[in-house]
């Protein structure tokens, strides 16, 4: 706050206020459910297997140990991506919201570009499970690590606030 002008941080407080009148909470609530859920049947399976429950049937035909593994392994990187995107869909959606509640995106870009550079001189105070709470995302993260952010690059952010209705 001691960084931000009043016109940025208007920007910032109606982004913020888009995410409650988008019940935003309520659909990453729910994207966390299903995650967890699907991340739930993978452990299942996990361990029935470990444990002998996919043994040898009366019928001969064991299960698929590819499949099962396959299961294991993409079932729960699938919905942590899901989750990220759609993280990062809101937050387009709460950008878009600010500038409509105030009136100009402008305001949020300064602010964007601002907290932006600050960050990079003093690292934001996050962590994985706190990530999403940030306007702008707490890890740089390129190439393939970037499907895992819950946030949008700024500077995309920033492009897609600017462009014309």
């Amino acid at each position: 706050m001691r960084v931000l002008s009043e016109h940025e941080l208007e920007g910032v407080i109606a982004h913020e206020l888009a995410h409650v009148k988008h019940r935003d909470i309520l659909i990453s609530s729910v994207a966390a459910t299903i995650a967890a859920t699907i991340m739930m049947v993978a452990r299942i399976a996990q361990f029935t297997a470990l444990f002998g429950g996919f043994g040898v049937r009366d019928d001969r035909e064991g299960a698929n140990p590819i499949a099962l593994i396959a299961t294991i392994i993409f079932a729960p990187l699938a919905a942590v991506l899901i989750q990220s995107a759609i993280s990062r869909s809101r937050e387009f959606a709460a950008d878009r919201g600010a500038a409509e509640i105030v009136g100009s995106p402008h305001g949020l870009v300064d602010a964007l570009r601002k907290i932006e550079v600050a960050s990079k001189r003093i690292p934001l105070d996050a962590s994985p499970a706190t990530a999403h709470m940030f306007i702008i995302k707490p890890f740089s993260r390129v190439g393939v690590m970037s499907l895992f952010s819950t946030h949008p690059p700024t500077a995309q952010r920033i492009e897609r606030l600017l462009q014309p209705r």
